[in-house]
């Protein structure tokens, strides 16, 4: 599993239930290398712990695929909203830069993770853990001890191709990204979306159980894609991959239909 210490391109509203906030001016932009005011605030991450037994590791694309369901799951829970216990996290770390790291926990590592305060997210195969946001340096010690990086995750088979209607997360061709670090992209393109869509979309994709799929598109349509309009996930550069390059783009149907018309 890898760090990831990105950032994604828009503030987030207050709660899920507030429209979706537009790019923030350009002078304040997550995108410059020079420091701006969502570097003065108070830095958060949120955790997400991925449950990695040696004999059955989950399938690479089940692992991103459910570590963005985690992250929705996270933003859309009652205790993240107006006056529930985890909401004050949630608006502080989305008022700075949305930093995720993804961890890796087996056997009584995973059981002691798994009883502090968070929501696990189960895939195929997967189980993901993800927990309200933390402070940079003000880890639970249950988590901070657990391994970033370790034994990587490969896809048995090629991953079906996504199904007619589904949300997608593409991700960009030309990187090679660890499995931890594109589980945090795949988390961030799923906030992007997330944040754009309308309450009664929210409703209608939270009430499915977040369908989605992950796919890696032909260099020719990752260009055509990363111009579209689309939500585009750009790293902030900290780990693995130079700043500012274009990790995922989040194809909501809601958000593709708007576009057409």
């Amino acid at each position: 599993m890898s760090t990831d210490d990105t950032t994604a391109p828009a503030p987030a509203p207050a709660s899920a239930t507030a429209p979706a906030v537009p790019v923030a001016d350009p002078a304040d932009s997550p995108f410059r290398t020079e420091p701006t005011s969502r570097d003065e605030a108070p830095q958060y991450v949120l955790p997400l712990v991925v449950h990695l037994e040696k004999t059955e590791p989950p399938a690479r694309n089940d692992a991103l695929r459910t570590a963005a369901r985690a992250v929705l799951t996270m933003l859309s829970d009652p205790r993240s909203l107006d006056e529930g216990e985890w909401a004050r996290a949630v608006r502080d770390w989305q008022d700075a830069r949305i930093r995720k790291v993804v961890r890796r926990a087996r056997g009584a590592e995973w059981r002691k993770a798994s009883a502090l305060p968070g929501i696990t997210v189960t895939g195929a195969g997967a189980e993901v853990r993800v927990y309200p946001p933390v402070p940079l340096d003000g880890w639970p010690k249950e988590l901070a001890k657990l391994q970033v990086s370790g034994t990587d995750l490969d896809d048995p088979e090629p991953p079906a191709a996504p199904a007619p209607g589904e949300p997608v997360l593409w991700l960009n061709p030309e990187l090679d990204m660890s499995a931890g670090k594109t589980m945090a992209q795949a988390g961030h393109g799923a906030q992007l979306a997330w944040w754009e869509l309308t309450d009664d979309e929210r409703d209608a994709w939270r009430e499915a159980g977040f369908p989605l799929a992950v796919a890696t598109p032909d260099p020719d349509r990752w260009q055509a894609l990363t111009t579209s309009g689309l939500p585009v996930v750009r790293d902030a550069g900290f780990t693995e991959i130079a700043p500012g390059s274009c990790t995922v783009v989040a194809d909501h149907p809601a958000l593709r239909s708007r576009l057409a018309g």
